[in-house]
């Protein structure tokens, strides 16, 4: 099993009141940026990835949000790239450059290339359509996303694949000279895994084309539900889906006490957390999700830390909310929620010993062969986030590799994915264990 460290490199300067007033992170102005700040932290993020191989991580994970201070983000492939040369081991994995709204692939393809060589194959390319609110940062048609993603996609594994020059003439991109002269390390192309959030359409393309499919902080049974339906689509394509097919990425904090690790695990719900990334006029634009995909989010527990709460779904279709914020309520509001992400299982807080047991369940339920640790988010000093990290890859990590181990959760480099044929006529096996979930009252 791969082990991964992901954070979101949250802005950890900002006033809280400043996100609840807008009651979502995206749109909050930069009149609030501070550049020194700002400075410190990035290159302090440098130095927490280099930590993390240091302390033995297989890979740190990356992504990227526009216009958004929960996501100090940008544009990961700088980032990448910097990794790319001051790290020597770990693998740099991108979940994942969202498609749709950077709408230049052929750039996309040579700046890829570029990170590849630099790190001499390390890079794990993901590719992701955009959250809703990239849509209106990046003025991208909601309507055209999927097709877009899809184009995309095709175009970049043509450039990295077909010798040029050759010319292109698609429905959204055009280009009269393919020729780039950056071609990956690694061949024909590196790996891909691609991050989703409950979208049984990302997950049968995923299965079609055998890349491995990250769950991102999903609740359990509905995540249960998707793996069986990439590995359903995976049955039509002639394999047998498994471990090496699935990856879950779930937030985790850790500390020596468990009192300590509450206090800042309530970091996690700072702001709203995830669930306040933006506000749900931005986040499901007209024609961005499928019916199927919406049914899927709404059906998510109400202290799912992904997507849109229920709350504030309704809020959206009465109206009902107002200017007025009372900040002691949200607050204690985004406490309770907090605390029902750990009973979901999908918030990790403890010390090694507490956490250990809860990661084992989820190994169990879901049997991933990638498992990415998102650190913890809000206002933690650069100190405790080093102590969770350590305790995570000291204690942590060791158990688990054992564990996973012990109930053969192979990895995308142990068993290429897709490459165990399975029969037509043949029944496919079961790629989840969903007893815990009856024992926990999760189903």
């Amino acid at each position: 099993m791969q082990v991964a460290h992901f954070t979101e490199r949250p802005v950890r300067y900002l006033d809280e009141d400043h996100v609840l007033r807008n009651r979502a992170y995206f749109a909050v102005s930069n009149a609030h940026f501070d550049r020194e700040k700002a400075a410190d932290d990035y290159n302090y993020y440098l130095d927490e990835a280099v930590y993390c191989e240091e302390l033995g991580f297989d890979g740190v994970a990356l992504n990227e949000h526009h216009g958004n201070p929960f996501c100090m983000g940008n544009v990961m492939n700088v980032e990448a790239s910097i990794l790319a040369r001051i790290t020597d081991r770990v693998r740099i994995i991108l979940i994942g450059n969202p498609l749709p709204v950077i709408k230049h692939p052929l750039r996309m393809a040579e700046e890829l290339a570029e990170i590849d060589l630099i790190s001499r194959g390390r890079l794990i390319t993901g590719w992701v359509r955009g959250a809703g609110s990239e849509q209106f940062f990046n003025n991208a048609n909601p309507a055209y996303n999927r097709e877009m993603f899809n184009e995309a996609h095709d175009f970049i594994v043509q450039a990295w694949t077909k010798p040029g020059p050759w010319r292109y003439e698609g429905k959204h991109f055009h280009y009269r000279h393919v020729n780039p002269w950056a071609l990956p390390y690694q061949q024909p192309h590196p790996p891909m895994w691609i991050p989703g959030v409950l979208s049984p359409e990302t997950a049968r393309w995923c299965a079609e084309h055998r890349y491995p499919y990250i769950g991102l902080g999903t609740a359990l049974g509905p995540t249960c539900d998707l793996w069986d339906i990439y590995a359903d689509e995976a049955q039509k394509h002639g394999y047998q889906a498994g471990p090496e097919n699935f990856g879950y990425l779930i937030p985790t904090f850790l500390a020596e006490t468990e009192e300590k690790a509450q206090e800042l695990g309530r970091q996690f719900a700072f702001g709203g957390g995830q669930n306040a990334f933006s506000r749900p006029e931005h986040t499901l634009p007209p024609g961005y999700n499928s019916k199927a995909a919406i049914r899927r989010l709404a059906s998510a527990p109400r202290g799912s830390w992904l997507g849109v709460s229920k709350d504030k779904l309704m809020q959206q279709g009465s109206g009902a909310h107002t200017e007025d914020v009372n900040f002691d309520e949200v607050r204690e509001k985004l406490y309770q929620g907090y605390l029902r992400s750990q009973e979901n299982f999908q918030t990790i807080v403890g010390t090694p010993a507490t956490v250990i047991p809860k990661v084992k369940t989820l190994l169990r339920v879901l049997r991933p062969g990638i498992f990415i640790f998102f650190s913890v988010q809000g206002q933690v000093s650069n100190e405790d986030r080093q102590t969770s990290i350590r305790l995570m890859a000291q204690e942590v990590m060791p158990a688990i590799r054992d564990y996973a181990q012990e109930i053969e959760l192979v990895d995308p480099f142990e068993r290429t994915p897709g490459s165990v044929n399975l029969q037509a006529e043949t029944q496919r096996a079961p790629v989840v264990d969903r007893e815990p979930l009856e024992e926990l009252a999760l189903v």
